[in-house]
């Protein structure tokens, strides 16, 4: 596969990716010209003092605060089966912090590939797939450390099927951007300096009632299962391949 071919495909699925994940409207400025942005953090508790270092490691993009700007997606992350739980709302002040946003056009969908590989559980049960991991750690991982708040897209347990399944070659690129936009992905704005912590500031919370969240989060995740399916079940000849990155079609500082 010739080199321009591949640079060129790539720039398309840096498009896909901003059509997946829109550049969020919901900041304001204040009558000081100070830029706020409302979050909400879907719990089964009421947190009104997120704590800086509390975070899980494995998560998405490593330890931070998870939060939605979307209120009803924070109410089905809040819920469990039987369990009502909380959106908690929060301001936070962006002045001067600094923001890595998956979705602004810099980035691809092979750099949120290497932040997953690099954060969460993964087990890499092949050489394939331990190939795959270890070159997309060396090509396009970010240093979330670098950052006040990370911006991108959510991959629960059915979406991390679709990573797995592009490391091993069964799907390619192009199919697995596809997939994340039958999948209905949502966003994440994720608190990870703690300056970012000093920042946010608690406003209220919702009550989410289990009865609806809960079965609005089950069937958010059967529509990620039966995209997987619909995906596994075509085939792309033409497309790129985890093996077809490796093998030198793609150079690393090709501006993708």
């Amino acid at each position: 596969m010739e080199n321009r071919s591949v640079e060129l495909y790539i720039m398309l699925t840096r498009c896909l990716y901003r059509d997946i994940i829109k550049k969020s409207d919901s900041m304001e400025i204040g009558g000081d010209g100070v830029e706020r942005k409302t979050l909400y953090h879907g719990s089964a508790d009421i947190i009104e003092k997120p704590e800086f270092g509390k975070g899980k490691k494995h998560n998405d993009y490593g330890p931070g605060f998870y939060c939605t700007e979307n209120i009803e997606l924070a109410k089905e992350w809040a819920c469990t089966e039987g369990q009502n739980g909380y959106a908690n709302q929060y301001e936070i002040d962006l002045e001067n912090l600094r923001i890595l946003n998956l979705a602004d056009g810099n980035y691809t969908i092979l750099h949120w590939l290497a932040l997953l590989v690099k954060h969460r559980r993964t087990r890499l049960a092949t050489p394939t797939l331990q190939r795959g991991a270890d070159w997309l750690l060396k090509h396009y991982l970010i240093d979330v450390q670098e950052y006040d708040i990370v911006i991108g897209y959510r991959a629960d347990d059915s979406y991390f099927s679709f990573a797995r399944a592009f490391l091993s070659n069964q799907i390619s690129l192009e199919q697995l951007s596809y997939a994340m936009r039958l999948g209905k992905l949502g966003e994440q704005v994720v608190l990870i300096s703690r300056e970012a912590f000093v920042r946010v500031q608690y406003v209220s919370n919702e009550i989410a009632d289990t009865t609806k969240y809960f079965s609005m989060r089950m069937t958010r995740d059967d529509e990620a299962r039966e995209a997987y399916r619909k995906v596994l079940e075509t085939e792309d000849e033409n497309g790129v391949f985890m093996r077809d990155l490796i093998r030198g079609g793609v150079k690393p500082d090709a501006g993708i």
